[in-house]
């Protein structure tokens, strides 16, 4: 493994000189072995620094322009996302919890915290996110919205359409949302949401909020842990566009404030929203404490709820806060109907 401070000094060193440097005489000044530079400049290269190597030469920075960096994000910014306080980090504990400590402080709207790996990175009921360095791109954003607590939920809708829009646009492929806040590509989970709130008791309304986002760009070396295995799926293989994670963060953040320009007003997105709901059509059964009811799933309305018509013919909706799907055999039929489109395509 690369200590991170050799990789940070050979970067340094490598802007420093301009030009070509041996790896001989990065070692001696740096005082490394000539190996340990040879693995620094492998992990700067995976972190999409361009770095030409010339044999009985040495090295040369020749670009920066699709590392993952405040600048380069803030360079596809469209304006209504130019005033974003944009923050990357090598490495944090969660982007989330960056940001809530930010919060608390009287941190400003706008400050968007992104980490090249979390080592307690959130999901939603409690659940762990898996955060490697280098396979994803993991994000928060600290918002002051100016509505009720109630309409908290839209910050998730939005996010899952800015998401799934931004994944649209760089991989040229349909990504989907499964209820409420997983987007799907390919029939795999490859992105999860989780908004943490902080509600003023006095007014009603929220003090904050801090909407995390974490998005597999590619499987992570040795592949996704065992107990997410069959749901976690990414957006490439070995083979990932140059920039993607730069190109991905700058359309989340554009597609997002846009539609948060204008909440609580949820017209701009819900439409999207609906129109890619996952479990449409599918069998789903919903768990709150005891209770349990088993239906078909008939889409989603104005409001995010899940609308279901239940063995008797009558119809429910149900918040995202009441209950909980069974993952037993649903990820059967969202395989399933991810082959039919497939062949669909064909």
């Amino acid at each position: 493994m690369v200590n991170v401070n050799v990789q940070d000094s050979v970067l340094e060193l490598l802007r420093e000189c301009g030009d070509v440097i041996s790896g001989e005489e990065m070692a001696d000044r740096l005082g490394i072995t000539r190996n340990s530079v040879w693995k620094a400049v492998q992990k700067l290269r995976q972190e999409e620094y361009e770095i030409d190597a010339s044999t009985n030469r040495g090295y040369r920075l020749v670009s920066e322009s699709n590392v993952l960096s405040a600048a380069n994000i803030r360079r596809r910014l469209d304006q209504v996302a130019r005033g974003v306080a944009i923050d990357v980090r090598s490495s944090v504990s969660s982007t989330n919890t960056v940001l809530k400590e930010i919060a608390e402080k009287g941190g400003r709207e706008g400050m968007v915290v992104i980490a090249q790996q979390q080592d307690q990175g959130k999901g939603r009921l409690g659940r762990s996110f898996h955060s490697p360095k280098g396979s994803g791109l993991y994000m928060s954003l600290l918002l002051r919205p100016n509505f009720s607590a109630e309409e908290s939920l839209a910050i998730t809708t939005a996010a899952s359409v800015a998401v799934a829009q931004a994944i649209d646009r760089l991989t040229g492929e349909r990504a989907m949302i499964k209820w409420v806040n997983d987007v799907y590509f390919h029939g795999k989970k490859v992105c999860g949401i989780l908004t943490e709130a902080a509600l003023d008791f006095e007014s009603g309304r929220l003090n904050y909020a801090v909407l995390g986002i974490g998005v597999n760009i590619q499987e992570p070396p040795g592949g996704f842990p065992e107990a997410i295995r069959e749901v976690a799926g990414a957006l490439f293989g070995e083979a990932v566009p140059a920039g993607a994670r730069t190109r991905l963060a700058a359309g989340i953040l554009n597609r997002f404030f846009e539609f948060y320009r204008a909440m609580p007003d949820r017209k701009f997105f819900m439409a999207e929203y609906r129109n890619r709901s996952l479990l449409d059509g599918l069998e789903v059964t919903l768990r709150q404490g005891n209770g349990q009811w088993e239906g078909t799933v008939l889409g989603v309305d104005d409001q995010a709820q899940l609308l279901v018509r239940l063995p008797d013919g009558s119809r429910r909706a149900f918040g995202a806060g009441e209950v909980a799907i069974e993952k037993n055999n649903l990820l059967r039929q969202l395989q399933e109907k991810e082959r039919e489109q497939q062949k669909g395509k064909r």
